[in-house]
């Protein structure tokens, strides 16, 4: 018996090792991938519901995931410091795309945010941004002193600033706060102290009243409506009114898959887009959003541990600042939908339908891969 119970157990650990020795040549995290699979499938499930059955819509979407998923093991098979070397290019490329904007852009929905390549794909430069930029921050300050010094924290202050000033133009102000935020979570996984943060805080609610006025008019509406939706009901207030009465009639367990009416009824807006998560409260309740909301609890926790074992500041500084921005993209969605945020156009990670903000959220992906793969064993 004890002889037959070490060969099972010879057997399971040789078929464990084999296991991870697959995962280690494929330069993959079979944790985040899990995850990822996970939020992917049960988007795709929602997303069929949200857009009315559309089988179109959904093979667009399960075509991207697919090809984002092939997108990041690319990224993965490469090493971290490969990217590094790659930081003030990857900048460059997306400023450059920001600028190509103003000539060649075409608008949607009253923002000039698009370029089209013709004959083959459109795109959105912002959304290259949100990579490119914690990129070039983290080559910046890799090999510098940490915590950073006042002049190399006003250097990453700059290279912050001129993308979002140009992506506010658009207008973008969301897209251009979020890629902000971003840079600003470098500098803070680089050391920057928190008294920067404070009086940078101090110095933007002093400026606050001229903000207000540089601001456009839509913006100010919006404003506005986050404290009072029911002053524009069937104006600037209609997203928030249609999304709350969405998600409160949900209940604990909701109405049921295919059995909304808000969205099926085309009350709600954008519902396969921003607001598909009130599509998910209606139809699966508090109980659907929780289970989604714990996923997505997991996938950041994986995240910061591979951010808090990468071996270089580089790795470090990337992937906690990909990560950080993920879950900042969470809580502005779900803040925005529930009414305790303005609305803003940010997609809900691997649940919205996208094109852009997919493939870039997969080569964000790709780089946690590759800093979790290749770590080197320390002896």
């Amino acid at each position: 018996m004890s002889q037959e119970y070490e060969r099972q157990m010879s057997a399971d650990w040789g078929a464990s090792r084999r296991s991870g020795q697959i995962w280690r040549t494929l330069r993959l995290d079979p944790t985040l991938l899990a995850i990822i699979a996970v939020i992917a499938s049960f988007g795709l499930v929602v997303l069929y519901s949200a857009g009315d059955q559309n089988q179109a819509l959904l093979e667009a979407q399960a075509w991207r995931l697919g090809l984002g998923l092939c997108i990041m093991i690319i990224v993965a098979q490469f090493p971290p410091h490969f990217f590094m070397r790659l930081g003030p290019w990857v900048y460059l490329v997306g400023l450059v795309s920001l600028l190509l904007i103003y000539p060649f852009g075409y608008e949607v929905n009253g923002s000039r945010r698009w370029l089209r390549i013709p004959g083959l794909f459109q795109f959105q430069p912002s959304e290259l941004m949100k990579l490119c930029l914690p990129i070039a921050l983290a080559w910046y300050l890799h090999e510098r002193s940490l915590p950073p010094k006042p002049r190399h924290v006003l250097v990453s202050l700059t290279l912050l600033a001129i993308p979002c000033g140009l992506i506010v133009t658009q207008p973008d102000l969301g897209t251009s706060i979020i890629i902000a935020g971003s840079g600003v979570l470098v500098l803070l996984l680089a050391g920057l102290s928190w008294r920067w943060v404070a009086w940078s805080s101090l110095a933007l609610m002093a400026s606050a009243p001229a903000l207000w006025f540089l601001i456009k008019d839509y913006q100010r509406a919006r404003i506005l409506t986050l404290f009072d939706p029911e002053r524009d009901p069937l104006g600037s207030g209609w997203n928030i009114i249609q999304s709350t009465i969405a998600i409160g009639s949900g209940g604990l367990s909701g109405k049921g898959l295919l059995k909304g009416t808000q969205s099926h009824l085309e009350f709600l807006p954008e519902s396969s887009t921003d607001f598909i998560i009130a599509v998910l409260a209606e139809e699966l309740g508090f109980m659907g959003v929780l289970f989604l909301l714990g996923c997505y609890a997991l996938l950041i926790m994986r995240g910061l541990v591979v951010s808090i074992n990468a071996q270089d500041t580089f790795g470090r500084l990337v992937s906690g600042s990909i990560t950080f921005t993920l879950a900042i993209y969470v809580f502005v969605n779900i803040g925005m939908v529930s009414g305790i945020l303005p609305v803003v156009g940010v997609p809900l990670p691997l649940v919205s339908y996208g094109g852009t903000s997919i493939l870039t959220l997969f080569v964000g992906f790709g780089l946690l891969m590759s800093v979790h793969s290749h770590r080197r064993i320390m002896l």
